[in-house]
């Protein structure tokens, strides 16, 4: 197991990030409260971009935790990275593990890997590793169906896993947390098809055609179903996840938005770098092609302030991040059947619990950044 750790610091190096929980969401390891103290939330300030189901949930979820006694727990929220989009997951992750009195970190990268086959890999050795330093439960972001391997070896030793972000159908996790990906992508088509002049016309779609990544498969099927049996074409290209994907896809998209025929007249933005359709756009000189997008990434709300970005849709990070470790504990205290009695108003199945999105368009900026003030984050 030595080995195993080498080689993951090795991979890591000085990019890993460790945001130890606590209940100030400072640094340092939580060392777990011997009292009888009931479990008490942080107040979350209502908004009108508040989920009222999901916080009412998790009111209910821990109504019932605290008929028990407070009983310790050590738990790891392993996620891609801790920066950017995960930077909200992170700290609402830190936060409740703060309010659990639970042991553990919420451990990430600075940097996703561009490599995809290879992150999976490196993921399973971090499980694997995890696993070996002794843990209760598993909260996880993982890079792909690859790491069914490294979560069913979890489960097999007794330890709940709970995914979140993306899920791995194929493993033997207890819960999936997150987006509902196809539905999101057929969200975002519904969102943009209006906005489009009559036909014939193309949209173009930033999103994901490798297998290895089945979530943005999901999510961009979604958005291509939409457009079948109407009059515009669609035309997906494959997003960059190197560093050098800003101008590479810029590069891209701006060759096929001038080769276009029918002319471009939508776009969308599948993921976190969906501005990049913005910098097409500016770079084509084709400010009137309208683009809906993901996330609400800095870059993203810029160009919605300039116009060229109509509406975008946001996953609800923070909420992914806080709900995991309330789940975790509940499955280890109250069982898994009773956790997911409780979840049922956010369960679409057996598994799934839909964290929802919201749709921002460019007049709610600033409302939506002062939700995001209200939870003491941003995105």
């Amino acid at each position: 197991m030595k080995t195993i750790g080498r080689r993951w610091i090795t991979a890591f190096g000085l990019t890993l990030m460790t945001a130890a929980c606590g209940s100030s969401d400072a640094p340092g390891t939580y060392s777990v409260e011997e009292s009888p103290t009931p479990i008490k939330r942080r107040p979350t300030p209502a908004t009108e971009f508040t989920p009222v189901e999901l916080e009412a949930t998790v009111d209910d979820l821990v109504a019932e935790l605290n008929e028990l006694p407070h009983e310790s727990m050590h738990a790891e929220i392993l996620l891609k990275v801790v920066s950017g989009f995960f930077a909200p997951v992170a700290t609402a992750a830190n936060r409740a593990m703060g309010e659990l009195r639970m042991t553990g970190n919420v451990v990430g990268r600075l940097e996703e890997p561009g490599d995809q086959q290879m992150a999976v890999k490196l993921q399973n050795e971090q499980i694997e590793q995890t696993i070996a330093g002794g843990v209760d439960a598993i909260g996880i972001a993982p890079f792909g169906e690859g790491n069914a391997t490294g979560i069913d070896a979890a489960v097999e030793r007794g330890i709940h896993v709970v995914t979140l972000d993306a899920d791995v159908a194929t493993s033997k996790r207890s819960i999936y947390v997150g987006t509902l990906n196809e539905a999101a992508g057929t969200k975002a088509g519904e969102t943009l098809l209006p906005m489009l002049p009559p036909g014939p016309g193309t949209v173009i779609i930033l999103g994901n055609t490798n297998p290895v990544w089945v979530t943005g498969m999901e999510r961009t099927k979604g958005a291509q179903d939409v457009f079948k049996g109407t009059d515009y074409e669609t035309l997906v290209i494959q997003e960059t996840l190197t560093e050098m994907g800003d101008e590479e896809d810029t590069a891209t998209m701006k060759a096929k938005i001038e080769a276009a025929d029918p002319p471009v007249v939508g776009m969308i933005g599948m993921f976190n770098e969906a501005y990049r359709c913005a910098m097409a756009a500016e770079a084509a000189g084709r400010k009137d092609i309208a683009i809906v997008a993901f996330d609400f990434d800095p870059k993203t709300v810029s160009y919605m302030r300039k116009g060229f970005i109509k509406a975008t849709h946001t996953q609800r990070q923070y909420y992914e991040g806080y709900l995991v470790p309330y789940i975790l504990y509940g499955i280890k205290h109250i069982g898994l059947d009773a956790t997911k009695k409780i979840l049922a108003p956010l369960m679409i199945d057996d598994i799934r619990v839909n964290t929802g999105l919201d749709v921002v368009t460019a007049e709610q900026i600033d409302a939506y950044n002062d939700h995001l003030d209200a939870l003491g984050v941003s995105q």
